[in-house]
């Protein structure tokens, strides 16, 4: 009879464990569940926003490519213009005419060597969201250097660098130039070289996020025109551009004949002015 009772307890001890292990078993699993969906939720979440930084980065690029192009189909045409929406991208556009400075000097080793240029001539920035992850001192058009004179590149510098408050869309210009000869004169060979630089200080500053619309326009072109008349063998002529803190040069050939030669430098600045457009 004892037995039976002790058999008794012993099953229903064995039931109540059981009967508690069960809901104990259900709600590890919940809290296990719930934990990978909150990992699995968070993750998605951080790599949605890392696409839409992205695509954001990428459509301003595009913005600033297609800003560059209505700016070069202006230059040298007074009085053109061409209009352009900045669709918003998470920054903000800055137009700043009044920096980016730009000195340019000529030498030729011997008695020519002076300053020809030095004025701001200002750039345009998009600030890119602070967490955007892209490739710092990338070229989407031109290249490192201040200056060029071979064909066809292209004068714009557009890149991506490192600001104040995070990476930045550059757009700026660098001087091209261009050299014939063109005969002789008093005996001596006629060099022509032009400089061309393009300057924004026409624009008014201006930092907006969101959309923006932009209105291109070419003021005017400004021609001067420096002669240097040498009565020795200039081998070359040494031009130099400070853009800002970084150099560059460039070494242009000078046609002699035995009395010398006459070195033209023409320096032709076309003011386009950037501008909000109202509708």
């Amino acid at each position: 009879m004892a037995i039976t009772s002790i058999h008794r307890l012993l099953s229903r001890n064995i039931r109540s464990k059981r009967a508690f292990a069960l809901p104990v078993t259900f709600l590890i699993l919940l809290v296990t569940t719930l934990s990978l969906i909150t990992v699995t939720y968070y993750f998605s979440v951080q790599n949605l926003q890392a696409q839409t930084i992205v695509l954001k980065a990428s459509t301003a690029q595009r913005n600033f490519q297609s800003l560059d192009n209505i700016i070069l189909s202006t230059l040298g045409q007074p009085g053109s213009s061409n209009t352009i929406d900045l669709s918003d991208s998470g920054g903000k556009t800055r137009i700043q005419p009044n920096n980016n400075n730009l000195v340019i000097s000529v030498t030729d080793g011997s008695s020519i060597d002076q300053t020809i240029f030095n004025s701001t001539v200002g750039q345009v920035i998009y600030e890119l969201p602070t967490s955007a992850s892209i490739d710092m001192g990338f070229y989407l058009e031109g290249d490192s250097q201040t200056i060029t004179n071979q064909s066809g590149a292209s004068p714009s510098q557009l890149y991506i660098a490192s600001g104040a408050q995070g990476p930045e869309i550059n757009l700026r210009f660098r001087p091209t130039v261009t050299y014939v000869t063109a005969g002789l004169q008093n005996g001596q060979a006629v060099n022509d070289i032009r400089i061309y630089i393009v300057n924004f200080n026409t624009s008014i500053p201006l930092t907006l996020a969101g959309d923006l619309p932009l209105k291109i326009s070419c003021i005017n072109t400004q021609l001067t025109t420096q002669t240097y008349q040498v009565s020795y063998q200039a081998e070359s002529l040494t031009i130099t551009s400070q853009l800002d803190d970084t150099n560059g040069t460039v070494s242009i050939p000078i046609s002699n004949t035995d009395q010398g030669a006459i070195i033209n430098i023409e320096t032709v600045i076309s003011n386009v002015s950037i501008q909000r457009w109202i509708r």
